[in-house]
């Protein structure tokens, strides 16, 4: 006895395989725009920092973190003062919260001034970026993150850090902000070390799945 043999026609397989490129494109397209949210959020990071200095200065005339009458300017608790010299001490990503650590005291003073919200008080007051990495702020000078064999140092008053970024996301936040280049411009990026220890300028070509530090100067 003969039996009728079925199967798929050429019109059902195309649909099926139009059908798979729309599911695909759609996954590609949606990965592509969280991409870019994350991006966004962190240039963010790096626009709203000379919000939070000059907001407070203006304010206070006094720089957040150096502020020396921090208690009586924002309820500060005592000792949670700066020395008023003018710049902001400390490593960018200071370990510990404590007395003299402006870099710690930064965060704590702006959000005192209800500039940024977060913390006042604790043993680690420095937030966390998109991708949890930590985000810091130091001075342009003694501290500054750029190495001096690296060769020219980041200009800037100040130098805001933003760790954890993986190298796709380096090289659009860099386009983004400033040259597209990792070892030129106020945006580099860096190798990352240990909390609080010196850090090394990153290659020429990042690589997408590293994580590194991207510095800019303010």
């Amino acid at each position: 006895m003969k039996r009728n043999q079925s199967g798929f026609t050429l019109i059902e397989i195309a649909i099926v395989l139009v059908i798979i490129g729309l599911l695909l494109g759609g996954v590609l397209k949606g990965q592509e725009l969280i991409n870019s949210a994350r991006v966004k959020n962190l240039a963010t990071d790096f626009r709203n920092v000379p919000i939070f200095i000059y907001g407070y200065q203006d304010k206070f005339r006094a720089l957040p973190g150096d502020d020396s009458q921090a208690e009586s300017h924002v309820s500060a608790a005592t000792g949670d003062h700066g020395d008023g010299n003018g710049v902001i001490d400390g490593k960018w990503d200071e370990p510990t919260n404590g007395a003299g650590k402006e870099t710690q005291l930064f965060w704590a003073h702006v959000r005192l001034a209800n500039l940024a919200a977060g913390p006042t008080s604790g043993t680690d007051l420095l937030p966390t970026n998109a991708l949890g990495g930590l985000v810091g702020i130091t001075n342009g000078g003694a501290n500054n993150p750029d190495p001096a064999a690296a060769g020219s140092r980041i200009s800037g008053t100040y130098i805001m850090c933003s760790g954890g970024i993986p190298g796709r996301f380096a090289k659009q936040l860099d386009i983004t902000m400033d040259d597209g280049g990792s070892g030129t411009g106020s945006m580099r990026e860096f190798i990352p070390s240990t909390r609080g220890g010196a850090l090394t300028a990153a290659p020429t070509t990042l690589l997408d799945g590293d994580a590194y530090v991207v510095c800019m100067g303010i």
